[in-house]
């Protein structure tokens, strides 16, 4: 309660999550002294007191929209020098971690960075974009600010929008706000348009991160998900999509497990710094916790 600013309305409310907490803090050890268990660890933070249906219902309330297997255009379909590992941190490609809170705008994080990124790439300037811009100003569709949206959604915005300011112009504030249309208009990056990759192969994000970062959906909901601290994830999880992230890197462990790096919008207190490295080339078309159902990137 102390190191997360937890304060509970009563005494009974505060023994409910209590035992919440401790239930959470047995799956985490047991988790970490499974035999075989060696390539990730979990470990206690802020949601240590939330059930999954908790925090699935705040700040994951995912609004999905129908995927196909395939794209009608997929410029890097034919894409063959692919290097065995990539890091876009490394290049100064990559905004420092976000922090939603108890707002579900992850589908704005997701596309935002996405974009933050082609910028940096194309301009060779990294500038760190307006979340809240997205939160208070897409709403006509399938965006609901802290109520869920759809990553498709938030790229036709965009570029209905002529752009997005900058995170100093138009600061977040983790709640619904009323668009500020003074501020919105002062554009700071565009996008030309944005493409499907296709559905149910691994294959294809990987030619697509090659060349620059990507949003992806996952299924974000199992408890070693949302305790998870270091390590490439292995553990099975769902496909039930929830949660919009963003690829920014790939490569090998040592001890040769392919993974994917995540970039969450949980803050830096949560994985490694606010990322996970999730398993790669698994024998499922959908990738661990469907990683290779809806992806897709921003054209500039």
């Amino acid at each position: 309660m102390a190191s997360d600013g937890r304060l509970y309305k009563d005494v009974d409310e505060k023994e409910q999550h209590s035992n919440i907490f401790q239930e959470n803090v047995q799956h985490i050890e047991s988790s970490n002294s499974e035999q075989g268990v060696t390539a990730y660890k979990l470990a206690g933070n802020e949601l240590a007191d939330l059930t999954n249906q908790e925090f699935t219902s705040t700040r994951n309330p995912f609004k999905a929209h129908e995927c196909s297997s395939s794209t009608s255009a997929f410029r890097y379909e034919n894409a063959t020098a692919v290097p065995s590992s990539m890091d876009y941190r490394k290049t100064g490609t990559v905004t420092p971690v976000k922090y939603q809170g108890q707002c579900g705008c992850y589908w704005a994080s997701s596309v935002m960075e996405a974009m933050e990124g082609i910028t940096q790439l194309i301009t060779g300037k990294l500038v760190s974009l307006s979340e809240q811009e997205l939160v208070d100003c897409d709403t006509s569709g399938q965006d609901h600010g802290c109520e869920g949206g759809h990553m498709e959604d938030t790229f036709d915005f965009i570029l209905k929008n002529k752009g997005l300011t900058i995170e100093s112009n138009y600061p977040y504030k983790g709640v619904d706000g009323t668009c500020n249309n003074n501020e919105e208009s002062n554009h700071a990056a565009v996008i030309t348009g944005h493409e499907d990759v296709p559905a149910n192969s691994e294959s294809a994000p990987l030619k697509a991160i090659a060349s620059l970062l990507i949003s992806v959906a996952i299924d974000a909901s199992g408890s070693d998900f949302l305790f998870y601290s270091s390590g490439v994830f292995t553990r099975e999880c769902g496909i039930e999509i929830d949660n919009g992230v963003t690829a920014v890197s790939y490569g090998a462990s040592a001890d040769g497990t392919k993974y994917w790096l995540v970039k969450n919008s949980w803050g830096t207190g949560w994985g490694q710094e606010g990322y996970i490295m999730i398993q790669r080339d698994i024998d499922t078309q959908e990738g661990l916790c469907g990683i290779a159902i809806m992806a897709s990137y921003s054209t500039a």
